[in-house]
Parts: structure tokens; C-alpha cells; sequence
């Protein structure tokens, strides 16, 4: 038996695997508090993960009918990006701030700038700096927190906090880190020039967490967490990673030909790649994967982030939501929307807000509303598919995960828009998944177990969830696509 963990933004998952059946036996859940404030400010309080992570263990344990000392082995997957800076005594020195907080937008452009802008952040690290990732957070705490910064003893991930509770060691792993903005992507290293611009009080040697490979263990679970969990001795921690890296794992997205679209919060697209992919566009992430290779991906920052707004704002539930969706046409009778509620990293908008266009007396209906936020989230992640070029051009299926892949009309909506075959694993919460067989890979690799094996073992799609492009919608939707992308265009020139 292996658990699989995914700390998200809004939530903490737990699911409980049996690798010899090729079963899922429980999953659970237990929410997170998201503090937001002005300027983008977005924090969560790394004890809050803590709490939910026990609330779902047992919870998935009981629904699965197992105890707790008949697991082998524990994957964590966590919300890319987020700064957990701790002190010597391992307490976090300030809350974390997460991937979606865009106050630190001044710092990322200053970063940079010093760096030699996009030309040089290429050259650098693989990629370039975005708002949002972790490096231009912790220049924000020299500045604002310095009280804080000066305490920093550890600079961690979410994953690699949790990581850190259950064993007590220092470690992350090159998926999870790429998204950190002073790590190599292409030779899997600290970038310490990098660091020293962003943090040079700081000893990289000291504060860094030592790296792993996919495939190494991060440790085994500390006496004082086992009694707590009720584990038994020598459980196994996998390394882990982020929550977009063990989302591949678990659609089963860990050789060429495969997308993973993920409709969470925020929304995603990858593909594995078995080598670095050199990029001229700054929006696509030559991120690292979680198994040994590369996982070039985009991520936009409002999905049903956005959606959820849209349907709280009428007061509807997730059943009539969807039928106000359902009942407006294609297009939404001309009503565009640029989503940008906590701003947008694809296209590169930091500090955007959202826009609802092309309303009228006629067509400002809930109806017209509901659909046009969720084809505007969509339409944000056809642009970054289109992005991620030859890659994904030739790929004959998506696998579509994240809590709005629950959704029939959303499903064939993606269908739609992007002209390709969509299908749901059966457990939609992929980077759990992901994160359980990591665990098993882990822990059976010396017996010969590979990671392909327990793929084609978990990873089982589900029929119902079926979508094939509509010959007529996928027609209809070009030219609203085409009215989206004007829209940004005059977004991004200030009209």
C-alpha cells in the first residue's frame, strides 16, 4: 500500500494505492485558508498544510479500510513556486507565499533586468523569471520583511516542506525546483550566480536544500511523525515534486505524444520531452520532470479560479453553473472575457485584471457570463499549447485532469477549442496519483519495478469521459478564438 499527497492551493488530497491490484482504495480531502490581500498578495500558513494533510490521511485510510502501518511508502506532491522560508529551529520566519501572489512583479522585472533580460535568463537558467515563481519572493522579503530574511536558515517548496516534517531532511528534487528561478534546467544544478543576485547575504550551501534524483528516496519517516501517523518503521518518502510533475506521472504523461491539460485554479499544459527543449518564447517553462527527463510546460493563473468568481458572484451551485453554460451558444453571443482576476503569467500580464468585453442590452445574460468565463479560461490554454509549438502539434490526445475535468460541458468545450480528442484518468486528482507511484517507484526500483510498469498498472482512463471535437463547434470556435486573441492584443498594447 502507498499514499500519494497533493497540497494544493485550496486543498490538501490524500489517496491510498494498492500497486499489486492496480486499485485506488480511498481518497479525502481537507481545505486550506488563502489569505489575499492588496497589490496580489497571496499567503497560506505552512501549518494549515500540516493540519489538512493528517484530516485526509486518516480519512483516506478509513475509506480505504486499511490501517496506517500496512503502508510501504508516501509521494508527496505540492503547489509549485510557493517560498516556505524557515529558521534554524525548522518554523517558518514568514507565511508562505504562493505561486499565484503577484506582488513581487517589481522585483521579478528588476531581477531581470540584472540578469540581461530574457536573452540572459535564457542563458542562465533555461527559462525566464516570471512573477510567481520563488525568486523574486524571497528578494521581496530582503526588502520588505528584512527582519525575516535575516533569520532564514532553509529555503523550501511546499512539497519539500512536507517532505521536511515527515523526515527531517533538507532535500528537493530537479521537477519541483525548476520552477524556483535560480536553478540550471538543462544541467539540473543550482544556478548560484543567480542566487547571490537574489540573495547575497544568503549561503546557498547552508539554505539550499541538497538536490535528488526522481528515483531517490528523500528519506524515511521520522520516529515522532510515524507514532503521530500511526505508521510502522522504515516508510519510505519518496523525493516528490511539484504538483504539475506528479500530474504527469499520474495521467501517465512520461514519454513523448502525450498532453496533460489540467483545469485546477490555475490551468496547465505539458508534454514530456526526453531532452532539454531551447525556447525563444519566455512564456514557455523548460521545466524539469519528475521521473529523469523534461517537462515543458505553460501555466496560466486563472482557471476555476476565475469560474468559481463568475458562479459565487450568481449564487449558483456547480449543477446550475453548468446549465447556465450549456444554454448560450458558442461564442456567448459575442461577450468576451480576459479572466485575469490575480493577473496572468500566459500571456505575461502580471498585474492585468479581468475584462468582460462586448456587452450589450441584449447579450448581458447570466447565461452568456457563465460561458464566456469558461471559454476564456480555455481559450488561455489553447494560446499556450500553440505555444509549446512542435512538442504538442502532433499529440492525438489530451488527458484532461483538475477539478473542472468533473465537468462534462467543460470537457467538450476543450474538445472544441483546441480540436483534439480529451479523456479523464478515472481519479481526476492526478498529482496524488502521481505522487503514489512515484512512492512505489521509489521503493521497488531495486527489485526492478520501473516506472512504466506501475504507470500502465495505476493510470486508467475513464470511457465515459469521452470527448471528440465537434466538426461544426471546432469551426464556430475559430473565429471566436480569433476575437479572444484580438482582445489581447489590444490589451497588450494598452488600448
Amino acid at each position: 500500500m502507498y499514499i500519494g499527497v497533493d497540497c494544493g492551493t485550496q486543498s490538501t488530497k490524500v489517496v491510498v494505492v494498492d500497486v499489486e491490484r492496480g486499485a485506488i482504495l480511498g481518497e479525502a480531502s481537507r481545505p486550506h485558508r488563502l489569505d489575499e490581500g492588496e497589490n496580489g498578495r497571496r499567503e497560506q500558513a505552512p501549518s494549515e498544510w500540516l493540519a489538512a494533510l493528517k484530516g485526509a490521511f486518516f480519512s483516506a485510510l478509513e475509506r480505504a479500510g486499511i490501517s496506517a502501518e500496512q503502508v510501504r511508502g508516501i509521494g508527496v506532491s505540492g503547489q509549485q513556486h510557493g517560498m516556505v522560508a524557515l529558521d534554524a529551529d525548522g518554523a517558518p520566519v514568514y507565511p508562505a507565499k504562493l505561486w499565484c501572489d503577484t506582488e513581487t512583479s517589481v522585483q521579478n522585472s528588476e531581477l531581470v533586468a540584472r540578469l540581461g533580460g530574457e536573452a540572459g535568463c535564457l542563458e542562465k537558467l533555461g527559462l525566464v523569471l516570471q512573477t510567481g515563481y520563488t525568486a523574486s519572493k524571497i528578494a521581496w522579503l530582503r526588502e520588505h520583511q528584512p527582519d525575516a530574511y535575516r533569520r532564514i536558515d532553509s529555503l523550501l517548496l511546499p512539497h519539500d516542506y512536507l517532505n521536511f516534517w515527515l523526515t527531517g531532511e533538507r532535500v528537493t528534487e530537479a521537477g519541483d525546483a525548476s520552477g524556483t528561478g535560480y536553478f540550471d534546467t538543462r544541467t539540473r544544478r543550482w544556478q548560484l550566480d543567480v542566487f547571490a543576485e537574489i540573495a547575497p547575504e544568503l549561503d546557498p550551501q547552508r539554505v539550499l536544500p541538497r538536490l535528488l534524483e526522481a528515483h531517490e528516496p528523500a528519506g524515511v519517516v521520522r520516529p515522532l511523525a510515524a507514532r503521530e501517523l500511526g505508521l510502522g518503521d522504515d516508510v519510505v518518502v519518496s523525493s516528490g515534486g511539484g504538483d504539475n510533475m506528479l500530474g504527469a506521472i499520474g495521467t501517465g504523461n512520461i514519454t513523448p505524444g502525450l498532453i496533460t491539460l489540467s483545469l485546477g485554479t490555475s490551468g496547465t499544459v505539458c508534454a514530456y520531452s526526453p531532452e532539454p527543449v531551447i525556447c525563444d518564447n519566455a512564456m514557455v517553462a523548460n521545466f524539469c520532470s519528475s521521473t529523469g527527463g523534461w517537462l515543458p510546460l505553460i501555466c496560466t493563473m486563472n482557471v476555476t479560479s476565475a469560474t468559481t468568481r463568475i458562479r459565487e458572484l450568481f449564487g449558483l451551485d456547480l449543477a446550475a453553473f453548468s446549465e447556465q453554460v450549456a444554454s448560450a451558444p458558442v461564442g456567448a453571443e459575442g461577450v468576451t472575457v480576459l479572466p485575469f482576476f490575480n493577473g496572468e503569467r500566459v500571456p505575461m500580464l502580471p498585474e492585468a485584471s479581468a475584462d468582460f468585453l462586448g456587452l450589450t442590452s441584449l447579450n448581458t445574460t447570466q447565461e452568456n457570463l457563465c460561458r464566456a468565463v469558461v471559454e476564456g479560461a480555455t481559450f488561455g490554454l489553447r494560446y499556450g499549447l500553440e505555444l509549446l509549438g512542435d512538442l504538442t502539434a502532433g499529440a492525438s490526445q489530451i488527458r484532461l485532469i483538475g477539478g473542472g475535468a468533473n465537468s462534462p460541458i467543460w470537457r467538450q468545450m476543450v474538445a472544441d477549442i483546441t480540436g483534439t480528442e480529451v479523456i479523464c484518468p478515472e481519479i481526476t486528482d492526478a498529482a496524488a496519483l502521481g505522487a503514489a507511484i512515484q512512492a512505489a517507484w521509489c521503493d521497488q526500483r531495486s527489485q526492478g519495478v520501473t516506472l512504466e510498469s506501475l504507470c500502465q498498472r495505476m493510470v486508467h482512463l475513464d470511457a465515459q469521459s469521452l470527448a471528440e471535437p465537434n466538426l461544426a463547434r471546432v469551426e464556430a470556435y475559430q473565429d471566436v478564438y480569433t476575437r479572444y486573441t484580438q482582445a489581447l492584443k489590444q490589451r497588450h498594447q494598452g488600448v
